[in-house]
């Protein structure tokens, strides 16, 4: 169970996006806040293990870390991509909700297993729950391109997972998150060169980053590798549903965004879900 939690606790910090987002100053832009919050995560994490004697970069399997990287510098793009197309109902629970489902079918691809009735459950209801949570948006539109690219962030975010589980179950989960993401910053660096970064040198802006980079970026995927050690991949990604829970409540208490019965509806569905999986016995835990 201890695992479970530090997924959760991951989730829950990604959660706070949105409203740090907010609070940035108007000159910020998705693309440049997710180059630079895995500039500053990857960055802080990596010079956090140099410092440390196990660190040893050599001794790294190159082809799995590339992949988890090149996954999660594209989950960037297609997913602000895609709610900028969709909105934020629609892209969120394309590419969100839909990583568990996909996640799980890669699982069942490489090790037939057969998905487990408590994950189904739990996923269910977190999925519904998310639709339900994101129902009221004002903006929605089904623009095909914007699904697809919803879809495909969903995919990188699966890829991602899958392969950070086999690189913590073998390292130090703190050595590969300081190089994944590190690796993952580089392939966006592009987006930083060509952009106007005067505002991240404001207050608002400063304050914002670094909670982006520190908190909700290289502490949020620290817990989030360290507990896929002994969750499953699939279980995993179902829990990391959690991020938008603690969005819509964040949003609710901090920024003043309203709330109404099926919303609220939705949000006891993901706490269920997350209850199922969190409160499911421990011998389970890895084969969710």
């Amino acid at each position: 169970m201890r695992f479970m939690f530090l997924v959760l606790a991951g989730a829950i910090l990604w959660g706070t996006t949105g409203t740090a987002q907010a609070l940035a100053p108007n000159e910020s832009s998705p693309f440049v806040v997710g180059a630079l919050r895995l500039l500053i995560g990857g960055g802080s994490l990596f010079i956090l293990v140099s410092l440390q004697k196990q660190f040893s970069f050599r001794h790294l399997p190159k082809k799995p870390i590339l992949i988890s990287a090149i996954a999660m510098a594209l989950y960037q793009p297609f997913f602000f991509s895609g709610v900028a197309m969709t909105g934020v109902a629609v892209g969120t629970v394309i590419a969100i909700c839909g990583a568990p489902i996909i996640a799980r079918l890669f699982e069942v691809i490489k090790f037939r297993s057969i998905p487990e009735r408590l994950w189904v459950i739990a996923t269910a209801l977190a999925i519904l729950g998310c639709i339900l949570l994101f129902s009221a948006s004002e903006k929605v539109a089904f623009d095909p391109r914007g699904m697809i690219l919803a879809l495909l962030a969903g995919v990188a975010f699966a890829v991602y997972t899958l392969t950070s589980k086999q690189l913590v179950a073998s390292y130090r989960s703190d050595t590969i998150v300081a190089v994944v993401f590190s690796t993952a910053a580089l392939f966006l660096l592009p987006v930083l060169v060509v952009s106007d970064l005067a505002w991240v040198f404001e207050p608002t802006g400063l304050v914002t980053m670094l909670h982006l980079g520190l908190l909700a970026t290289a502490l949020a995927y620290l817990l989030f590798a360290a507990g896929l050690k002994s969750v499953s991949a699939s279980a995993a990604v179902t829990l990391a549903l959690a991020e938008p829970l603690t969005a819509a409540m964040l949003g609710f208490i901090w920024l003043g965004e309203p709330l109404n019965f099926v919303s609220g509806f939705g949000i006891v569905l993901l706490l269920g879900a997350i209850l199922i999986l969190t409160l499911k016995p421990s011998n389970q835990a890895s084969t969710a």
